[in-house]
């Protein structure tokens, strides 16, 4: 019974090993397998790459707003977090310099899509910090 046992683990290891050769030298030509949304079909476009405003001063916030249409992924340029493929999202930006910003839109095909444009940081001085001397409070 101890060898009828000890061979059927050889058997299964030896089943196992080559089903995973048999998968490893399976053709697949297209390596990306991703999933198209529902209704999305046609070429990646960028709709709408802009900023809420042409100027900022050191300090002050402004905000970069995108829109793309049959995107698998999106980045932009200097790298920012939360950026995702929506048809249409806003993010809140503080540059401290004059900044070019470039959005790159992958689509399901592997086409690419790309838009920029530069934000500008007035020059100026920048306000000295409050300071708060809280001894004498």
């Amino acid at each position: 019974m101890r060898l009828l046992s000890a061979f059927s683990k050889v058997f299964i290891a030896v089943g196992l090993l080559v089903a995973m050769w048999g998968l490893s030298v399976v053709d697949r030509s297209d390596r990306r397998a991703w999933v198209h949304p529902a209704g999305a079909s046609g070429p990646v476009r960028i709709l709408q790459f802009y900023a809420s405003t042409g100027i900022v001063t050191p300090g002050e916030t402004a905000r970069i707003c995108y829109s793309v249409e049959n995107a698998k992924s999106v980045h932009i340029s200097p790298m920012m977090q939360e950026v995702y493929p929506f048809p249409n999202h806003c993010l809140e930006i503080e540059p401290e310099h004059t900044t070019h910003y470039t959005l790159l839109a992958e689509g399901y095909d592997g086409a690419v899509a790309t838009k920029s444009f530069t934000l500008q940081v007035a020059a100026g001085e920048t306000p000295p910090p409050v300071v708060v001397n809280y001894a004498s409070l």
